[in-house]
């Protein structure tokens, strides 16, 4: 016969996505809350623990430790570990029956009844030299002598003492710690957790060419040019700067302004069509400088407090040297020419694809990685991924998984704008953040609706979206003809419903003249040439971004990303939220409108019992745009937003009694 083994049931364990097949996102400081329902037949005492470490990056792993889980009621029980490092962790949960304790428990009920318990003590008795046995093999000789001692108590019949010792909460707890794990039960799998560090949640994008830095339209800027830009953006108060593509532009199929087929001889091409005979993915455009003077800007920018972030386009110009020397790279047609790249009706000419799965990816696959630890070798610890949806999957796990093992801090934002499923998979298999579809949900109910899908569980999990008003590539209907109340409510809406946002450059100048009427594209865009851009041109919102910023960083409940909770307001045009830290140590109310042209007036319900506030309670709240202090009492306030102030941003302090006064407290 095999040794007794253990019944209890764990199930329900979460967080896990999709069966534990990916991890879920957190970031370095926070800690994990496992809960799981846990239960065995009968009325056995259970003990639960989570089992953790982390597991990656390997000069970062630990041995595997035990956080004790408590019950919460009706089966439930809940832990938190810590997660004090950047890195991949695993965890899982075990369980087992705690026999003594739950003698324990029978032995006063039949004491309290009267019933004779001599057997039951013989029985308990012979638990507690088992439990001895441990200790002593555990290296604890006195925990050993005081069960040993009990036993012998135990085992001279139902005396007063015998009954004493029998009820001490003491004896059953030093049991406790050696018991039979023999019996326990573990979760049939191992889950994880990637940790990330704080920039992954909380961070402001700006995004512009290098090669218009010198905006004069005409003139091809270096990086020693774009470093002037650097206090430039700094003011603005933005903290990753992204830039495209800075590699050779192919020659052959170059496209000319406005995406035109005929580019001229001055026509820089797109900086997306990579590859040239001045090298490929791990080259710099000439033009711009050199890879040292990459690493410098780079420096700079860290100086000031600013990442670069570096776009990652798996995507080759024609004359591309991957093109002749890997053409089992490529798909070719039967008549051996390589595919272009298409989305019918659009076709990129000046691009060709990569053949993702076909046999060349064992040469493949690890030649991009390799590409990746070249550009951090440079400095740059975040990437912007060009439609990473047009890529298969399988291998996005594979690259991301490669990186993180060995640099956890690499950030990577997926730039896919298609079907929901598939951006989320690609958010559960490892990129940190997310574009989404903010940029085109304008009006209350449907932004509602989605911003509280991203930003709850399940989904915030393991998406964290990065909210865009603009792209070179997308200049929505919106602020075609909104004017630059559009520009200033998006902006607003975008800096605090996410704790991660950009922008493109212009933005801040209101730019948003299409290139036709019924296309989301600019005129004279800045993908096909140098742009001249006047930073001081009349009716410009810096100011205002700048101000967003400024609030982002000084109030932490922006920088979290799932404590977004959203509030009746009477008027349909205005939306009102609520985000605050867990503590309450920084709360704050936004109110913004959506309309770009007229005043709007609306009555607000303020969330009292989720500030903490009693209903009768007066209250002060700062107005932080306009820095206007005001005191609220009730459950309702008014606010009124126009095209110049189309948001309202209150910090929301409750008072206190001092001995000398009344003071406020955030």
């Amino acid at each position: 016969m095999s040794e007794r083994t253990g019944s209890t049931v764990i199930e329900n364990v979460r967080p896990q996505l999709d069966a534990g097949r990916w991890p879920v996102k957190r970031v370095e400081g926070e800690s994990l809350t496992v809960k799981a329902d846990i239960f065995k037949e009968g009325h056995d005492v259970l003990v639960a623990v989570v089992r953790w470490r982390q597991s990656a990056p390997k000069e970062q792993v630990t041995q595997w430790a035990e956080v004790p889980m408590v019950s919460k009621g009706n089966d439930l029980w809940e832990a938190d570990f810590p997660l004090e490092r950047n890195g991949r962790y695993e965890f899982t949960v075990e369980a087992w029956p705690d026999l003594f304790a739950t003698w324990v428990t029978e032995i006063k009920r039949k004491v309290d009844a009267g019933r004779d318990v001599r057997s039951e003590l013989l029985e308990g008795g012979a638990m507690l030299r088992a439990h001895a046995e441990r200790a002593q093999k555990a290296g604890s000789p006195d925990d050993a002598r005081r069960l040993t001692e009990a036993a012998a108590l135990f085992d001279k019949g139902m005396s007063p003492n015998a009954i004493a010792a029998a009820m001490d909460p003491g004896l059953a707890l030093t049991a406790s710690r050696y018991v039979d794990r023999t019996l326990a039960t573990r979760y049939d799998r191992v889950l994880e957790a990637f940790v990330d560090r704080e920039r992954a949640q909380f961070s402001s994008w700006y995004e512009f060419f290098p090669r218009s830095a010198l905006r004069d339209g005409r003139t091809h800027g270096t990086f020693r040019d774009a470093e002037k830009w650097l206090p430039y953006v700094q003011s603005l108060g933005f903290d990753v700067i992204y830039l495209p593509p800075i590699h050779p532009i192919g020659r052959t199929a170059r496209k000319g302004k406005n995406n035109s087929l005929t580019a001229g001889a001055d026509d820089v091409g797109s900086p997306w069509a990579i590859g040239a005979t001045e090298g490929g993915h791990k080259a710099v455009h000439p033009k711009l400088g050199t890879l040292e003077d990459f690493r410098r800007f780079v420096q700079a920018a860290n100086g000031l407090g600013i990442e670069i972030a570096l776009d990652l386009a798996w995507q080759c110009s024609p004359d591309h040297p991957y093109v002749k020397e890997h053409p089992e790279w490529f798909l070719h047609r039967p008549d051996g020419t390589i595919k272009t790249a298409e989305n019918p009706p659009k076709r990129y000419e000046d691009i060709v694809n990569f053949d993702w799965m076909g046999p060349g990816r064992t040469t493949l696959w690890p030649e991009l990685k390799s590409v990746v630890m070249h550009w951090v070798e440079q400095g740059v610890r975040i990437f912007r991924v060009d439609n990473p949806h047009t890529k298969p999957l399988p291998f996005w796990a594979w690259l991301i998984r490669e990186v993180h093992s060995v640099r956890p801090d690499i950030v990577f934002l997926s730039e896919a704008f298609t079907r929901p499923k598939v951006m989320k998979a690609l958010a559960k298999l490892g990129f940190q953040q997310s574009y989404t579809y903010f940029t085109w949900r304008n009006f209350k109910q449907e932004m509602e609706e989605y911003l509280t899908e991203l930003t709850s569980p399940p989904v915030a999990d393991f998406m964290r979206g990065n909210l865009w008003p603009n792209t070179p590539d997308i200049l929505p209907e919106f602020l075609q003809r909104s004017g630059p109340g559009g520009f200033r409510l998006r902006a607003a809406m975008a800096a605090t419903l996410s704790s991660t946002w950009g922008m493109y450059c212009g933005y801040e100048l209101c730019e948003g003249t299409p290139v036709k009427p019924g296309k989301e594209e600019y005129l004279d865009s800045e993908k096909y040439e140098l742009k001249a851009w006047d930073l001081d041109r009349p009716g410009n919102i810096r100011d205002y971004i700048a101000r967003l910023n400024a609030i982002r960083h000084q109030h932490r409940a922006f920088q979290l990303y799932s404590n977004l909770r959203f509030f009746p307001s009477d008027n349909e045009q205005v939306m009102f939220y609520l985000k605050r830290t867990p503590d309450g140590s920084s709360q704050v109310l936004v109110a913004v409108s959506f309309d770009p042209f007229h005043a709007q007036e609306s009555v607000l319900h303020v969330p009292l019992k989720e500030l903490g506030i009693q209903p009768d309670e007066t209250y002060q709240v700062h107005e932080l745009m306009t820095d206007e202090r005001s005191l609220w009492q009730g459950p309702t306030a008014h606010v009124r937003l126009t095209p110049e102030q189309p948001a309202a941003i209150w910090a929301v302090y409750r008072f206190r009694r001092s001995e000398q006064a009344f003071d406020y407290y955030e």
